[in-house]
């Protein structure tokens, strides 16, 4: 194996982050808003015999299936900020406990 097939890092070493790494819980909002807006619009799009308005795929399912996709991965950001705050919260509550005794 050379060099140009392994993955590519930054002059610090780390490995580049996934592009929804910094949305913070108004993005990871606005992925599942937009998830479920994709969902509607490919159900809609079938249901009214409107295959040929753009973004509508030939079958539901994979509209239904890209459009979950979307949603899961704004769900698991927003799962993923609230559990850091509540421990982040913890901890604070556990020094102030320690700084009291």
């Amino acid at each position: 194996m050379n060099g140009k097939d392994a993955e590519q890092t930054d002059t610090a070493g780390h490995a580049p982050k996934p592009w929804w790494a910094g949305m913070g819980a108004r993005g990871a909002a606005g992925l599942i808003v937009f998830g479920i807006l994709a969902a509607l619009w490919s159900f809609f799009g079938h249901a009214t015999d409107r295959t040929w308005l753009p973004l509508v795929p030939d079958e539901p399912a994979s509209g239904y299936y890209q459009a979950a996709k979307i949603a899961a991965i704004g769900v698991v950001i927003l799962a993923s900020l609230w559990m850091h705050r509540r421990h982040t919260t913890a901890s604070e509550e556990r020094t102030g406990e320690q700084d009291r005794d």
